[in-house]
């Protein structure tokens, strides 16, 4: 599959580059898309909720009352979950959301991710650009030359070839950025356009092959 490669300046070259069919143009897998996704979503969560149990709290274990005459309920401690102040009753704890999937599922899952935005042609190739030092309004410029401006983009770029163009990214809302061994399926889906470098290209291939 061949692509139109565009300059910084939104304009297309005279060049176009050949795509992996496998990897941009296979038929997609939904199943394998919803558990990478899930995989994703789970692993971000931290798990440090938590509530205190009676045996947590500060206080006394003596016991409050004697055991009958009162005309109540027999009662503790004043830690007592029955008591205002003491603990709580199978609340929280902190848990670990952790998940894990085969590697060849998460491979799938990011080449149907990758097929689906090539089908809503959703996926624009950039030639290779630096940035001498980090340049927030050149960076917002090109995002306005491929008409990106007002849309959720993720641009995937080589981190060794420049890292001021992360610096120049990171505070501009809807504009997220990422090297291609960090490219998910989450990431893919969760933005409408997706902005590939020739460099970057390359290294998804490898990746995902």
């Amino acid at each position: 599959m061949k692509i139109d490669i565009y300059n910084i300046s939104g304009e297309k070259t005279n060049r176009t580059i050949e795509l992996n069919d496998e990897i941009f143009s296979i038929q997609p897998n939904d199943h394998a898309i919803y558990l990478d996704v899930k995989r994703i979503l789970a692993n971000r969560r931290q798990g440090t909720n938590a509530t205190k149990t009676r045996s947590d709290i500060s206080g006394s274990t003596r016991k409050l009352f004697r055991q009958k005459g009162t005309g109540g309920a027999r009662r503790g401690d004043i830690k007592s979950p029955l008591l205002r102040g003491g603990g709580t009753v199978f609340g929280p704890e902190p848990r670990d959301y952790t998940m894990k999937i085969n590697k060849k599922v998460k491979q799938l899952a990011r080449k149907s991710a990758l097929t689906y935005k090539m089908i809503e042609n959703k996926i624009v190739i950039v030639e290779d650009f630096k940035f001498e030092e980090p340049r927030t309004r050149e960076y917002i410029q090109i995002l306005k030359n491929l008409k990106l401006e007002n849309k959720k983009n993720l641009f995937v770029t080589n981190h060794e070839e420049n890292s001021n163009i992360f610096l120049s990214a990171r505070n501009i809302p809807k504009a997220f950025i990422c090297t291609p061994e960090k490219l998910n399926t989450y990431d893919i889906l969760n933005n409408e356009t997706i902005v590939l470098t020739e460099s970057s290209i390359e290294i998804i291939s490898k990746i995902l092959n």
